[in-house]
């Protein structure tokens, strides 16, 4: 992450361990010693914010504990799910939930999802690096969405290659973000707009009632779009 000046880290972001350049390092975020995993802080670690750490996805789920921060939720605490536009659309993610301070820093501090021209690094990532789970499409979204819901609103599925997960259709409220500032009704627009090609394909390959059930599911995300 790399925080704007003016924005202070939350009490639970602040406890996480700093990369050489004073960054907090997300709980889920490998860290490498030559190229092979470590533990954080030990001689000679780096971490490396393109991967995820081994096992984090199911331990986050097994502990209740957050993506982002690591400490645990408490008792029937809301669960916030940094996401894409387009998983608002399918209502699909690939990450575990988060408190909610910690996915709303993350969405004005993460490089990646702060700064829209940003591109994917993927260039040198170790071996045995693979994709997330489900059909990652490879772009930077432009905005980000924080989809707060309660405690028990989504579902853990699990998918051929991993576990994705289900973000209920009612969320309790929705935060739009970029540049680290909230994101106009344009901007999240022009996100979707740009992003649905990808998932229209999917939906034609599949054929039968999938472009159908695509048409229906980018109506209903229709009204978490601002309104200015």
């Amino acid at each position: 992450m790399n925080a704007p000046a003016t924005l202070a880290e939350p009490g639970r972001i602040a406890r996480l361990p700093h990369d050489k350049h004073g960054r907090p390092v997300p709980w889920f975020v490998a860290w490498l010693r030559d190229g092979r995993p470590a533990d954080p802080g030990s001689p000679g670690a780096v971490p490396d914010f393109r991967i995820i750490r081994p096992g984090a996805v199911g331990l986050a789920v097994t502990a209740r504990c957050c993506w982002v921060c690591g400490s645990l939720f408490a008792r029937q605490e809301p669960r916030a799910s940094l996401i894409g536009p387009m998983c608002v659309v399918n209502l699909v993610s690939a990450e575990p939930p988060s408190h909610g301070e910690c996915a709303t820093y993350s969405a004005r501090a993460c490089p990646f999802l702060a700064t829209p021209r940003m591109t994917r690094r993927d260039r040198h990532l170790p071996a045995g690096t693979s994709d997330p789970p489900g059909t990652m499409i490879r772009r930077n979204p432009g905005v980000a969405c924080v989809w707060v819901t309660k405690y028990n609103a989504g579902k853990v599925n699990r998918a051929p290659d991993g576990l994705l997960f289900d973000l209920g259709p009612s969320p309790l409220f929705v935060e739009w973000w970029a540049y680290g500032r909230t994101a106009t009704r344009a901007e999240v627009v022009a996100s979707i707009e740009t992003g649905l090609p990808a998932l229209q394909a999917i939906a034609d390959d599949q054929g039968g009632d999938a472009p159908g059930r695509l048409a229906a599911q980018v109506e209903a995300a229709q009204r978490w779009i601002p309104t200015i």
